[in-house]
């Protein structure tokens, strides 16, 4: 019998970010990202994690697609109503390739329980040619992310 580790897809998404070896994690504040975020601060010298919360959502992409030139592994967690401020640098950076490896993970909040509006970010990977993985659960979360760093490895593209 194996034994069952019980955690919310925000400590699963944590855990898949450190075992996907993630160097760089930038955000902006806000429910539902930012318990990822802080799950991650507080290890992040044992685990040599760079770590910042950035004025704005765009600002967050942009530090971590910086990273990612250098070959870092970053991780860029924002809300969903500040997806949208991170649509223009995402657009163009889908078509300049990133060397270490980026994920977003973006909060969506169906009800709008701590957001003004509901939004459906889905449609902005279509628009940026973007991959999108969907987690429906914790176990699937931590595999997803970790499956995200290494996309190019394991799709292939024309």
């Amino acid at each position: 019998m194996q034994d069952k580790l019980v955690m919310s897809t925000n400590e699963a998404l944590a855990l898949g970010a450190i075992e996907a070896g993630v160097n760089v994690v930038t955000a902006y504040p806000g429910e539902p990202i930012s318990s990822i975020v802080d799950m991650l601060f507080a290890m992040r010298k044992r685990l040599n994690m760079h770590i910042e919360w950035a004025i704005n959502e765009k600002v967050a992409y942009e530090l971590a697609l910086g990273a990612s030139f250098t070959g870092s592994r970053a991780l860029v967690c924002v809300k969903h109503v500040g997806f949208n401020w991170l649509i223009d640098p995402l657009v163009a950076s889908a078509y300049s390739g990133i060397r270490g490896g980026l994920v977003i993970v973006d909060g969506d909040d169906p009800s709008a329980t701590a957001s003004t509006h509901e939004e459906d970010v889905r449609y902005i990977s279509k628009l940026s040619e973007v991959p999108l993985l969907e987690p429906s659960s914790p176990q699937e979360a931590i595999k997803m992310i970790k499956f995200a760093f290494n996309i190019r490895k394991n799709l292939s593209f024309r």
